[in-house]
């Protein structure tokens, strides 16, 4: 398929409904409002076509945009090329999914995540630490590195009453991903998830909440699931 095929069956797809949801949580026009299911489908037909994927995100259609994260082939993705995704990604679903998912699973993974975290732009800084809890989700313990991710809940523990509004809801989701994954962070991660408390976060629909980390980590000690890696960042 071509990308204009592409944005045409996306065309079809969309529903006023999810425009409107996607609206009020920060999605801008030119967009469809395609359900992330029927994004899947049309996933499962192409699989994998890298150069499909470069051209959907940079039409700036941001069902398009979501869908060329999981056509894409992180293997063969840039610095340059992530640094522009990065960029583009205006709105959480971008900021938070799409670009996280493709960099965690790239060459160069670890270092853009550190490399967003300092941004000023709230959804890069939000995609840094997204990144950085994709990475600890899908990478062996071996190839982490822990006294790094230590200080950097220690990070999360001194910024985060300052952070932009998407970073901190990120920088909470990192400490849940650093709970749930790496066990021998766990106890560092339940104890950065109390020193913080329950954090604020405006995410444009009262139908959707921020969770609370030291509840979240509990649950997933509950289910016996604590350091069972997933095979990709994507879903």
């Amino acid at each position: 398929m071509t990308a204009q095929e592409v944005l045409a069956e996306l065309k079809t797809l969309g529903s006023e409904q999810t425009k409107k949801t996607f609206l009020r949580h920060g999605a801008k026009e030119p967009f469809f409002g395609v359900k992330v299911g029927d994004l899947k489908t049309i996933q499962k037909r192409i699989k994998k076509n890298h150069a499909l994927a470069l051209e959907l995100y940079d039409s700036g259609n941001s069902d398009a945009m979501y869908l060329s994260a999981l056509i894409s082939d992180p293997a063969k993705m840039t610095k340059a090329n992530l640094r522009k995704w990065a960029k583009g990604a205006y709105w959480y679903m971008l900021s938070c999914y799409t670009v996280p998912w493709v960099a965690s699973e790239s060459p160069h993974g670890r270092e853009m995540a550190l490399e967003w975290m300092d941004s000023d732009t709230e959804q890069i800084a939000a995609a840094g630490w997204s990144t950085y809890g994709c990475l600890v989700a899908i990478k062996p313990d071996a190839d982490l590195d822990l006294p790094e991710i230590e200080k950097l809940l220690a990070r999360v523990k001194a910024e985060i009453g300052s952070a932009p509004n998407r970073a901190r809801a990120s920088m909470v989701h990192f400490i849940i991903a650093v709970g749930g994954y790496v066990a021998a962070l766990t106890a560092k991660a339940k104890a950065t998830a109390k020193a913080i408390g329950k954090v604020d976060v405006d995410v444009g629909d009262t139908s959707c909440k921020i969770p609370d980390a030291v509840e979240y980590i509990a649950k997933i000690e509950k289910m016996g699931r604590v350091g069972k890696k997933r095979k990709t960042a994507m879903c």
